[in-house]
């Protein structure tokens, strides 16, 4: 069981990191990253802990994978979240069953930090799609194409 804790909270903390944007994490107030999340200063370099502790093992592999995200064109906040969530179920089925309380989760964080609105503010048009999604995550439909998981911001593109 407590092992199961430990990776909702761990989960929690990605999710969490994935939302965030970069100019609103502690390592662009450091000066570690930019805005764009590019890296100013090496792990190597840092000095002060409150360097380290704002940039761990945890932010670099959250920080690439933005980055990666939004290269391959899952740009939009609400798609990226979705698609995460999605990707998770999709690895571990039991956190199907949490899947409410971490939407809940997340969405009071996205209010709390004033963060709910820009997102849901992001205008897309998307055409009717006839395919039933894999699975709906904060409202957006997650697809599966060619064996990976696209938001339908994503998936009208490819039709």
């Amino acid at each position: 069981m407590a092992s199961r804790a430990i990776d909702f909270l761990i989960t929690y903390r990605i999710v969490k990191l994935l939302v965030t944007p970069f100019d609103k994490q502690e390592a662009f107030a450091t000066g570690i990253i930019d805005d764009k999340g590019n890296i100013l200063k090496k792990y190597r370099d840092l000095r002060t802990e409150k360097e380290r502790k704002s940039y761990t093992l945890l932010h670099r592999f959250v920080f690439n994978l933005k980055r990666i995200l939004q290269r391959v064109g899952l740009g939009s906040k609400l798609g990226s979240l979705g698609v995460a969530l999605a990707l998770m179920i999709k690895e571990d089925r039991s956190y199907a069953q949490h899947k409410t309380l971490i939407e809940q989760t997340v969405i009071k964080y996205l209010k709390d930090n004033n963060l709910y609105e820009d997102i849901l503010n992001e205008s897309r048009e998307i055409p009717d799609i006839e395919e039933e999604p894999y699975m709906v995550c904060f409202g957006v439909s997650v697809y599966e194409k060619d064996g990976q998981l696209v938001s339908e911001y994503d998936y009208a593109k490819t039709l």
